[in-house]
């Protein structure tokens, strides 16, 4: 008898992986077929004749297997099979496969993507601006990661800091209380708070939950709030301190290739655009405003053709912008802001802290923690061995919501926090333990919906 193997599924007359292949098959998640091939495997499982196996040929001992090497997928962390070196197993990841060492593709391939740091540009020093009463600007949420790019920012480099901060209304209580107590520690940073308005926000919230099955806009919603209020003061950096383990994921996850990774530090590709600009009566680009307009754009008008025929698009930004564009009166004042920037070249320039670099070339979460509490008050979240995002009391939400789809072959995209948890574990930023106690205790892994989607869905439905 064969079957079909677990986690390949027949799509528009293609196989299709749901899960993470190892070397050297990682990203070939889809087979073409022919219309013989797609006729034998849909009467799958079945014996199968000579001529039908001939059909099939190099797809038998992969796609199609005899029972004895069908997979199962578990139905929870303790049927589940962990990678020797991290915590990546194949419960929060559905379908991946590990090596004759036992490894995931993540610690398989560890070595290879060492290089891969950010698809912005790196930038860890500033220079003072002399057209902007701030030097740099960043999106504080009052979470662990934030918080500490705030503190490095303002009191290591000294800089003039303009904090920006979407009041969601499921931002956690600590982290309420950490961005009071950044206000009191922090003195040369200016705080701005926005709040969108509760019959916009549902609107946008029920369009989001409709697609993607959560209610999470961060950060699109706040760049599309606050990139006004950059282009109006002329910032001229707009900073991000994304946690390594979430840079690397992307990669991992198909929704950046290596030459995302590299592509601000390419001399040849960035005269190419300033040559077009320039012709076009625009001021040529600085390092890092590429990024910002290109990520602005996106916002304000969706993925472009390139991206969408290589495969790239990011469905959790596409479903953002589609539920943001149920208020239209929102997204005008960022498609002004984009105009006059692009045309005045007063365009922030979108650009990352290297937080491995900054720390010793090792951003230990456990440290982290204990040295914003000290330098800037910040407040825990109530489960104390929460690492990944710490500033919304919903989060679990979101991650539920991709395992599930993940899990049911309803998404190609990989739960994000599955990739970061496990990536985070590979690069030593959290111990093991701790690690499995967060997956246990704190992250939305589970075949049964979290007690906190309750929360959002009253919200929506109020």
């Amino acid at each position: 008898m064969f079957y079909l193997q677990n986690r390949w599924k027949v799509e528009d007359r293609r196989l299709r992986y749901y899960g993470l292949r190892n070397k050297p098959h990682m990203f070939k998640n889809a087979v073409k077929l022919t219309k013989a091939q797609e006729d034998v495997i849909k009467k799958l499982p079945c014996e199968l004749n000579s001529d039908e196996i001939k059909t099939l040929k190099n797809l038998i001992g992969t796609q199609v297997v005899k029972e004895d090497d069908l997979r199962v997928t578990p139905k929870s962390l303790k049927e589940a099979r962990f990678c020797k070196t991290c915590i990546a197993n194949d419960f929060i990841i559905p379908g991946l496969e590990f090596d004759e060492n036992g490894q995931c593709p993540m610690c398989a391939t560890a070595h290879e993507t060492k290089g891969l740091k950010s698809v912005v540009p790196i930038k860890n020093t500033f220079e003072r601006s002399k057209k902007s009463r701030f030097d740099v600007a960043l999106f504080y949420t009052g979470g662990k990661d934030s918080t500490y790019l705030l503190y490095y920012l303002s009191k290591v480099l000294d800089l003039k800091v303009l904090a920006l901060t979407w009041e969601l209304p499921f931002m956690s209580d600590s982290a309420r209380q950490s961005i009071e107590s950044a206000k009191k520690s922090l003195s040369n940073v200016e705080f701005i708070i926005r709040k969108v308005a509760n019959e916009d926000l549902k609107k946008i919230y029920r369009k989001l939950y409709s697609t993607a099955g959560n209610t999470c806009a961060c950060p699109s919603l706040a760049y599309i709030l606050f990139y006004p209020e950059l282009v109006a003061n002329k910032v001229p950096y707009f900073v991000a301190g994304n946690e390594p383990a979430q840079l690397i994921g992307l990669y991992y996850n198909h929704l950046a290739p290596k030459i995302a990774y590299t592509f601000g530090n390419d001399k040849f590709l960035n005269g190419l655009i300033n040559i077009g600009r320039i012709l076009t009566l625009h001021p040529p680009l600085k390092s890092g405003q590429f990024h910002t307009l290109a990520t602005m754009r996106q916002l304000a008008y969706g993925d472009n053709f390139i991206k969408k025929i290589a495969g790239y698009s990011n469905p959790l930004v596409s479903n953002v912008v589609d539920a943001i564009h149920q208020v239209p009166s929102i997204v005008k004042p960022l498609k002004r802001a984009i105009r006059s920037s692009s045309r005045s070249g007063n365009i922030p320039a979108f650009v990352q802290v290297d937080l491995n670099d900054i720390c010793d070339g090792h951003y230990d979460w456990k440290k982290i923690k204990d040295l914003i509490i000290s330098q800037c008050g910040w407040v825990p979240p109530e489960k104390t061995d929460k690492g990944l995002h710490t500033s919304c009391k919903i989060e679990k939400c979101k991650e539920y919501s991709q395992f599930i789809k993940f899990y049911n072959m309803d998404s190609t995209m990989i739960p994000f926090s599955a990739l970061e948890i496990s990536l985070a574990t590979r690069d030593k930023a959290i111990t093991r333990e701790d690690a499995i106690a967060e997956l246990n205790s704190t992250l939305g892994f589970s075949l049964d919906e979290p007690p906190e989607c309750i929360i959002m869905k009253e919200y929506i439905n109020q």
